[in-house]
C-alpha cells in the first residue's frame, strides 16, 4: 500500500490504518526497538505503542515520510523504555557505548538555555550530515541512529572494523569543530 493511501486511512480514522501500518512497517519498527532494548517483549510493546502514538498525531500531522516518522517515534519510545529500565543501574551495553561516544561533541540538555538551543543544534546536525560524504554519513547514522555495533557496520559496508572506528572518530571530531564554529557550547 502506498504511503499516501495509508495516510488517507489515518485521516479518515479507519482502523485498518493500524493493521496496514503493522503489516507494512512492523518489521522495521520492531528492529529499531529491539536494537535499543534487546528484549523481544519490550521491543514488541514499543512497536505497538508506536502505532498508538501515530494514531494520536495523524491527523492533524501529515508526515512527508511515514516510514521515517514511525522510525523516529519508535526510536524515541525505545530510548524512553531503555531509560526507565536502566534508571537504577548502569550497564555497559551498546546503547551506553554509542551515546557515550557522542558526549564529547553533543551538549547535554540539562539547562533551560541548552533546551532552547535544541533547534539550532538540530539544524547544525542536519547541515553537518548533508556535507559528509555518503559513505561516512551512512556509517555515522548506522552507529548513532540505529545503534549498530562496529562489527555490524564493518560487515554491512564491506570495510574493516579499524576503518569504521577511525571514520567515526574523525567524524565526531569534525562534528565537534562544526558545533563550536556555530557557537554551540559542549
Amino acid at each position: 500500500m502506498q504511503e499516501e493511501t495509508l495516510l488517507d486511512l489515518y485521516f479518515s480514522r479507519s482502523e485498518t490504518a493500524l493493521e496496514q501500518t503493522k503489516q507494512q512497517y512492523g518489521t522495521y519498527c520492531y528492529a529499531i526497538a529491539y536494537r535499543i532494548l534487546s528484549q523481544p517483549q519490550d521491543a514488541e510493546e514499543c512497536e505497538n505503542e508506536t502505532y498508538w502514538k501515530a494514531w494520536q498525531v495523524i491527523p492533524p500531522n501529515r508526515p512527508h515520510s511515514l516510514k521515517a516518522f514511525l522510525g523516529k517515534i519508535t526510536r524515541n519510545l525505545a530510548l524512553h523504555f531503555w531509560e526507565r529500565n536502566h534508571a537504577a543501574k548502569r550497564g555497559g551495553n551498546a546503547v551506553d557505548l554509542a551515546l557515550d561516544e557522542l558526549t564529547e561533541c553533543i551538549p547535554a540538555s540539562d539547562s533551560v538555555e541548552q533546551a532552547a538551543d535544541a533547534a539550532a543544534l538540530q539544524a547544525c546536525l542536519q547541515s553537518f550530515l548533508q556535507q559528509l560524504p555518503r559513505a561516512t554519513r551512512i556509517v555515522f547514522v548506522q552507529r548513532y541512529w540505529y545503534l549498530n555495533s562496529i562489527a555490524e557496520i564493518a560487515q554491512k559496508n564491506g570495510m574493516g572494523e579499524s576503518k569504521v572506528k577511525m571514520m567515526l572518530l574523525r567524524t565526531r571530531k569534525k562534528l565537534k569543530a562544526a558545533l563550536e564554529t556555530e557557537g554551540i557550547s559542549i
